[in-house]
C-alpha cells in the first residue's frame, strides 16, 4: 500500500527510545573518566549521590528523546518536488531538499532497531557537508515507500514485480558469498585496517595513562613488566602475531560490513544491501555515478576476486580526489564476469580502448630523489656521526631496494586509456586500480608543464569531476591538449547530462 506522504507526520513511537538512547551514548563517552573517578575516589555514601546524578541525566535523556520526537516532522511537497523537515528541540531548523538532489537513500537497521523492529533512512546529497537529514525511528513500509518516492520513481513501476520490500522479493543480480567474503578478508584492505589498529593502540595507550594515573599504579612497575614480557619472545613472533591480529582484524571487519552482500537490479536503478549486525540498503541512480572503479591486487589475481567502488558526487568542497566516505559504495568479492556486468548496467556497455598513453621516464625522477636519496643520505650522515646508528646502515640499502621498486612498479602501472565514450586511469603499486569515466562526466579540465620540461615536451592533465580529481602524470604535453580539446568538443557538443 502506498503511502501519502504530503502532509507533516512524524517518526515511529520508538523513536523516542532511538533519540533517547543515542543521546545516552554520547553523555556516557563525555562522562566517562569522571564517572570512573567518581567510583573509585568517592566513599560509598557520595557513590548513591552519583547513581542518583545519572539516573537524572537518563530521564533528561529520555525526555530530550520525547520532544525530539513532538518536533521532528517531514513531508514531500509534490509540486514543488522537495522534501521538508522540521526539526529541533530548542533550536528550530527547517531543511528542504530538492528531489533531484538526492543522490542516494540509505534505509540502515542497527542493533537497537532490530530489537525495536524499525529502520532507520539517511538521505544523502551532491550539496551537503554530510547527511543531509536522517530519519531515526520508520516501519519497513514507510521506510521503502518513502525511498521510492524521494528518489522519483512511484511503487507502481514496481508493483508488477514487487509487493512492498524490493530487497526481499527480488532475485539478486549478485551474491556474495561467505566463502568469497572469507578470501576477500585474506587479500585486501590490508593498510586501512593496519591504520584502524594502530589508532586504536594508540587511543587504548592514551587512556591506559589516564587510567594509571586515576589509580595511582606504579608506572614504572608496568614498563618493566612490559619489557620482561617482549623479552621473552623473538622479533619473529612479535611479526607472526602481529600478521595474524592483523588478519583476523580484518577478516571480522570485511564480515561486519559486507556479510550478505547482494545486488539487485530495478528499472532504473541498483539495490545495494549488506550489514552483519547492522544492515544497510541503499538505492542508487547508475547515471549519479561519477567515477567507476575496479581493483585487483597479486593474490585476488590468482583467486580472481575484484573490488569495485562507485564513487558519485562528494559532499562540499573538492578534497582533493579523495571521496569522502558517505559518497562511495564498495562491491567486493566480484569475479571478471560479475565485473562486467556491473560495468554495463551502469555505464552501458563494457568499455574498451583505442589508445594508451605512457608517462616518460622523468617520472621517476622527484619521487627517487626525495623519498629515497634525500632521507637515506641525512640517515647517513647521521649514522656516521652516531655510533649506535651505524650497525643499522644495512637497512637503509633495504629501504634504497625496496623503495626504487614500488616507484618502478607504479610508473609501469601508470597509464592513460582513452576511446570515443571513456577515459581509464590505471594506477597502483600492489592495489591495481582503473578509474572509469565518461567524458560527459568532466566538469573541468586542468593541464600543466613545469618550465624546464618545455624542451622536451612533456606535461600533467587533471580531469575535475563531482566526485574527485584523476590525474595523469608526466605525459606527452601535444598529445594531452590533444585530448583536452576533443573533450571539451563532446562535452559541448553533447546532449547528455553529468547526473
Amino acid at each position: 500500500m502506498e503511502r501519502d506522504f504530503s502532509k507533516p507526520q512524524r517518526e515511529s513511537a520508538f523513536g523516542i527510545i532511538i533519540m533517547a538512547a543515542h543521546t545516552v551514548l554520547k553523555v556516557g563517552r563525555a562522562l566517562f573518566f569522571f564517572l570512573i573517578y567518581a567510583f573509585v575516589k568517592m566513599s560509598a555514601s557520595n557513590a548513591a549521590y552519583v547513581l542518583l546524578g545519572a539516573a537524572v541525566i537518563f530521564v533528561l535523556c529520555v525526555i530530550y528523546g520525547y520532544l525530539w520526537y513532538l518536533k521532528f516532522t517531514f513531508f514531500l511537497d509534490k509540486e514543488k518536488e522537495e522534501f521538508v523537515i522540521n526539526k529541533g528541540v530548542l533550536n528550530r531548523d527547517q531543511v528542504i531538499i530538492q528531489l533531484d538532489k538526492i543522490q542516494q537513500v540509505n534505509i540502515n537497521q542497527n542493533v537497537l532497531q532490530k530489537i525495536i523492529g524499525v529502520y532507520g533512512l539517511k538521505i544523502d546529497t551532491a550539496g551537503a557537508n554530510g547527511e543531509e537529514v536522517s530519519i531515526r525511528a520508520i516501519d519497513e513500509a514507510s521506510a521503502y515507500n518513502l525511498r521510492e518516492h524521494l528518489l522519483g520513481k512511484s511503487l507502481h513501476e514496481e508493483a508488477e514485480k514487487t509487493e512492498l520490500n524490493p530487497a526481499k522479493t527480488d532475485v539478486p543480480l549478485l551474491r556474495i558469498s561467505t566463502w568469497t567474503l572469507f578470501k576477500v578478508g585474506l587479500t585486501s584492505n590490508y593498510g586501512r585496517s593496519l591504520a584502524i589498529i594502530l589508532a586504536f593502540m594508540f587511543y587504548i595507550m592514551q587512556e591506559a595513562r589516564h587510567i594509571m594515573d586515576l589509580f595511582e599504579i606504579d608506572k614504572d612497575y608496568v614498563k618493566n613488566a612490559m619489557l620482561g614480557i617482549t623479552a621473552l619472545f623473538s622479533v619473529a613472533v612479535v611479526v607472526a602475531v602481529l600478521l595474524a591480529i592483523l588478519l583476523i582484524f580484518n577478516l571480522a571487519r570485511t564480515f561486519y560490513k559486507y556479510f550478505e552482500l547482494e545486488i539487485i537490479q530495478h528499472p532504473h536503478s541498483l539495490l545495494l544491501s549488506s550489514g552483519l549486525i547492522a544492515k544497510k540498503s541503499t538505492l542508487i541512480s547508475p547515471s549519479k555515478v561519477q567515477i567507476t572503479t575496479f581493483s585487483q591486487n597479486y593474490f585476488q589475481r590468482k583467486l580472481n576476486l575484484l573490488n569495485i567502488n562507485l564513487r558519485q558526487a562528494h559532499f562540499g568542497q573538492s578534497k582533493d580526489g579523495k571521496e569522502m566516505q558517505g559518497n562511495t559504495l564498495e562491491i567486493v568479492g566480484c569475479n571478471a564476469g560479475e565485473r562486467d556486468e556491473l560495468l554495463k548496467m551502469i555505464l552501458g556497455q563494457i568499455p574498451k580502448t583505442d589508445k594508451t598513453f605512457i608517462p616518460d621516464w622523468r617520472f621517476l625522477n622527484l619521487p627517487v630523489f626525495f623519498k629515497l636519496v634525500l632521507p637515506v643520505a641525512l640517515f647517513l650522515v647521521i649514522a656516521l656521526n652516531v655510533p649506535e646508528i651505524k650497525p643499522f646502515i644495512g637497512f637503509a640499502i633495504a629501504y634504497i631496494a625496496i623503495g626504487f621498486a614500488m616507484i618502478y612498479i607504479s610508473y609501469r602501472k601508470h597509464r592513460l586509456a582513452v576511446n570515443q565514450n571513456f577515459i581509464i586511469k590505471t594506477s597502483g603499486i600492489w592495489d591495481i586500480s582503473n578509474e572509469i569515466i565518461q567524458p560527459n562526466k568532466i566538469q573541468a579540465i586542468t593541464t600543466s608543464q613545469y618550465p624546464w620540461h618545455k624542451g622536451v615536451d612533456v606535461g600533467h592533465l587533471c580531469l575535475h569531476t563531482a566526485a574527485g580529481q584523476i590525474r595523469f602524470k608526466y605525459g606527452n604535453y601535444t598529445q594531452i591538449k590533444q585530448l583536452v580539446n576533443y573533450w571539451l568538443y563532446q562535452v559541448e557538443s553533447g546532449n547528455e547530462n553529468w547526473m
